[in-house]
């Protein structure tokens, strides 16, 4: 068994700790000022300056919620003058290189690609620098192709990090060999087989079976619904002890079908990710087990971070990246920023401490028993 991921009332306290570490040294040019003549081309460069962020899809809420204008925020901190090229592909690759090239004929300094289909997405890249146009691959890391810089989480700890709070509520339950369900994420999504993968190797280790495994199209709700009715038809109501699901958004689709087929989601330890705020009332009510938190503000500001930069044709300050990652063109300079587990006993002490989610958001009246027993205020 792999040593636990799961922090508990001191986990506020650990985020801050191992985000500190990612911060060091990212500073960004603002530190350094200057005067005279350098000023001024640097301030006649920022004017009109274009960053394009192109985001994947929007049935997943933290992309329009979070990632958006976490990122638009900080580099209007960062840049008052420059502008951000926004679109949205909504799970259409086709859709996301039409965006891309507009973006580029526009006259976008950098390109931000959260990219829908991580192998088709290459042509994009590919575009951007005939056009001599740096890109950031953003959450998902686009393959075989000449990246500047990926920021992101590293998704194999964060399936270990599910399956690990999974495995620990299964066997105080009694369930020493579990058999598990899995509905994976979008075959397009980078992540999707490490957070898989992740999973698999803390089962293999902790004796549980794994009896069916799904791969998501579009990280669709209404496809893992279909895929958990699925599961019920082929193996019964018995003939599984807990379902793995890669997201909140799929989760909630799950859980419905466990609902209409008259099964309690409180006993098959339903995992998430994304902490959602529906995801969060899951947890808080009983119906499901957890969820990731990945910092997305932190992950959108390091991007604006290294994105203003890009944009003004000036350099990235040094120190920001701590990493590498090998996307299969080479090894692009990288910052993995960690996650945490959340279940009903942390959310107060993480999303909402850190202002992901307010009280508010989470407790409202079908949720406001669930919250004062989770000591929510």
């Amino acid at each position: 068994m792999l040593p636990t991921l799961r922090p508990r009332k001191t986990a506020g306290v650990l985020l801050m700790t191992a985000l500190a570490v990612v911060a060091a040294g990212c500073g960004s040019d603002n530190d350094n000022k200057s005067s005279g003549s350098t000023t001024s081309t640097a301030s006649s460069a920022a004017k009109g300056a274009k960053i394009a962020l192109l985001l994947p899809e929007n049935k997943t809420a933290r992309y329009e919620n979070q990632d958006k204008p976490f990122f638009t925020a900080k580099v209007k901190e960062l840049c008052p003058t420059c502008e951000i090229i926004y679109e949205n592909a909504t799970q259409d690759a086709a859709k996301q290189q039409q965006q891309a090239e507009a973006a580029i004929t526009r006259g976008a300094k950098v390109l931000v690609l959260d990219a829908v289909d991580v192998a088709s997405a290459g042509a994009i890249v590919t575009r951007a620098k005939q056009a001599k146009i740096p890109v950031l691959s953003y959450g998902r890391l686009v393959a075989d192709a000449p990246l500047d810089y990926y920021v992101s989480i590293d998704p194999f700890k964060v399936g270990q990090q599910q399956a690990q709070v999974q495995l620990e509520a299964l066997k105080a339950a009694g369930k020493a060999s579990p058999k598990i369900v899995m509905i994976n994420g979008s075959p397009t999504d980078s992540n999707s087989a490490p957070y898989k993968k992740g999973a698999e190797q803390v089962y293999k280790a902790g004796g549980a079976t794994i009896v069916k495994s799904y791969d998501t199209p579009d990280w669709s709700p209404d496809k893992a619904q279909s895929e958990m009715e699925q599961t019920i038809t082929a193996l019964g109501k018995t003939g599984f002890d807990a379902v793995y699901v890669a997201n909140d958004g799929m989760a909630g689709g799950a859980i419905a079908a466990m609902k209409s087929a008259g099964l309690d989601p409180d006993k098959l330890f339903v995992t998430g990710q994304d902490a959602e705020v529906t995801g969060v009332q899951r947890i808080l009510k009983g119906e499901q087990l957890m969820t990731v938190y990945q910092p997305l503000k932190i992950i959108a500001s390091k991007s604006a971070e290294i994105a203003v930069p890009l944009a003004l044709g000036k350099p990235v300050p040094s120190g920001i990246t701590t990493t590498t990652t090998d996307n299969g063109a080479g090894k692009v300079p990288s910052v993995l920023v960690p996650t945490l587990s959340i279940d009903k006993s942390n959310v107060d002490d993480t999303v909402i401490k850190d202002g992901f989610l307010t009280a508010a958001d989470v407790c409202t009246s079908a949720y406001a028993s669930a919250c004062k027993a989770a000591g929510i205020q």
